[in-house]
């Protein structure tokens, strides 16, 4: 299994000044190699292979234009091609959408191989970075000088705060997996309750960016008030900047506080296959589906359940949880996303929009049966629409004497 441990990193001036540099050199190779991509699919309608742009690459270095490209380390920006052939593969499977060129004033980032890099006695050395590379260790359970990392990424957030991660394939360790509890849960993920489980309890949406939503639109009016090019606008820019990472870690803590509880209580988790990337086309709900993190949050129960040995399953997106009566089976033919209550009319059970979801998702996965096939322990109101409880088994042959 691949994991990573992201830790704070910080910098020297000098180690700084080198790593801006490397950024804004991935940023030149990752934007001519996507523009020449584009444009030459655009003419002649073929494509380009990882070869050709590393062969682009040694042309752009012998340039006069470009030739600063060979001032810093040339691993990164390999790598670079690397993740874009990837992008370009993923956007080509229909996983992913077409590649962005890269700005400068978002997040920078740049990766290191096993050749470009050292981790030795907990100290941390990059190829043309005078000195260790200081950072924090967040997990003191791990020792840091024990790991075998394949690759290295340094990034650094439009904040001013410096990262770095260490991926590393580590084997999943079953002996030290949390006991089994014999609990299964459905969720159902939503807008009004953050998630609604089949046990009846709900999950609040703790509502990050409504809290700080005021304050981060004064900001950004700052930011539009400020001359283009200043150095007061680069601060007001930080501002905004600060505010979203808030917003953004609190949101994560959140996700992995719930993801973990979850695991940590039930063996097995079922979840909706939601396509989030169709319902924020929705212009009245875009703002609050984008708020709540249901693809990181289903993410950390993927990884999160593989390496505690729990089991997550996930159904189709078009199964109707909502509109289906988990007591019955009866399906409806409409249900508004205003109704929150409604009762079945075949047998009359009334639901909790949510809860009867959660319950139906667990149904789905296969996790749980239902407890009477024939309806049996329900009272209907008018004529039942479905079979009493009967005793369905074949009654045995009895021998008997044949009368006349």
């Amino acid at each position: 299994m691949r994991t990573a441990y992201k830790c704070r990193a910080y910098p020297t001036p000098e180690q700084a000044a080198v790593l801006n540099r490397t950024f804004g050199r991935v940023r030149v190779v990752w934007n001519r190699t996507l523009a020449a991509r584009t444009g030459r699919w655009r003419t002649t309608r073929e494509g380009t292979s990882y070869a050709e742009t590393d062969r682009a690459l040694t042309g752009m270095k012998k340039q006069p234009e470009t030739a600063f490209l060979g001032e810093v380390s040339s691993v990164p920006l390999q790598q670079t091609l690397r993740h874009q052939h990837a992008a370009m593969t993923a956007f080509l499977a229909k996983r992913a959408r077409y590649p962005r060129f890269k700005c400068r004033h978002g997040r920078q980032s740049a990766s290191f191989t096993r050749s470009a890099f050292r981790l030795r006695d907990g100290n941390m050395y990059l190829a043309k970075t005078p000195g260790a590379l200081r950072f924090v260790w967040s997990w003191p359970g791990i020792d840091p000088a024990g790991l075998d990392p394949t690759m290295v990424t340094v990034s650094r957030d439009p904040d001013g705060r410096w990262y770095v991660a260490l991926a590393v394939d580590i084997d999943v360790d079953t002996s030290t997996a949390p006991e089994p509890t014999g609990q299964v849960v459905g969720v159902d993920l939503g807008l009004t309750d953050f998630a609604v489980l089949s046990t009846g309890e709900r999950i609040p949406h703790p509502r990050h960016m409504e809290r700080r939503e005021r304050r981060l639109k004064r900001y950004q009016r700052m930011v539009a008030r400020r001359q283009r090019g200043s150095a007061n606008r680069a601060k007001a820019r930080r501002k905004v900047a600060r505010a979203h990472s808030r917003v953004r870690d609190a949101r994560r803590d959140f996700l992995h506080q719930t993801s973990t509880a979850l695991v940590r209580r039930f063996d097995a988790i079922a979840v909706e296959d939601l396509a989030v990337a169709n319902m924020v086309r929705n212009r009245s709900l875009a703002k609050a589906i984008s708020r709540t993190g249901w693809a990181e949050f289903r993410e950390m129960l993927a990884y999160k359940t593989q390496r505690a040995g729990r089991h997550l399953a996930v159904i189709d997106r078009w199964y109707p949880s909502s509109k289906t009566c988990s007591t019955c089976g009866h399906v409806l033919a409409t249900l508004s996303l205003g109704i929150r209550h409604w009762r079945c009319p075949s047998c009359g059970t009334r639901h909790d929009r949510d809860v009867n979801a959660a319950q139906n998702i667990a149904v789905a996965a296969g996790l749980v049966e239902t407890i009477n096939a024939c309806g049996a322990d329900v009272r209907h109101e008018g004529p039942p629409s479905v079979r009493s409880a009967v005793n369905q088994e074949t009654p045995p042959a009895r021998v008997r004497i044949s009368r006349l």
